[in-house]
């Protein structure tokens, strides 16, 4: 069973917050890419709209925008996602993940684009007596 942790940026506020997202709503963002805008009812936020900014895979390997597909691959990086060069010129060879979201991916990053009536706080604020 698909599982991931779903990371929620909220721009107004500058807060993140976490989901765990399971079955038929996780299999709903498999097939998705970085910069796709999806509907906020999958991660328990209606009447929002969120946009997918990358995620990890299960090893910790970064999702890169820049390439294509769901598999891993070796680039030689001169900067950008999974590469920070100590000097200028540096580069060097890394693992990354492509742009599409696929099962063995563990997190996914997403910003609000759109707001909806209630808000983030109310919806997806901190955890409830009782819930932990």
């Amino acid at each position: 069973m698909t599982e991931f942790k779903v990371v929620i940026a909220d721009p107004k506020t500058g807060k993140c917050y976490q989901r765990e997202i399971t079955g038929a709503k996780a299999n709903y963002l498999i097939g998705k890419s970085i910069g796709e805008v999806i509907d906020g009812v999958f991660v328990d936020l209606p009447g929002y709209q969120l946009k997918i900014t990358g995620g990890t895979d299960k090893d910790g390997f970064p999702m890169r925008p820049d390439v294509s597909g769901a598999r891993r691959v070796r680039l030689l990086l001169s900067g950008g996602v999974g590469f920070h060069p100590k000097r200028k010129g540096m580069r060097k060879k890394k693992m990354v993940r492509g742009n599409v979201i696929s099962p063995e991916i563990v997190q996914i990053n997403m910003v609000v684009v759109r707001y909806g009536p209630q808000g983030v706080e109310e919806l997806l604020g901190a955890v409830k007596e009782g819930e932990e």
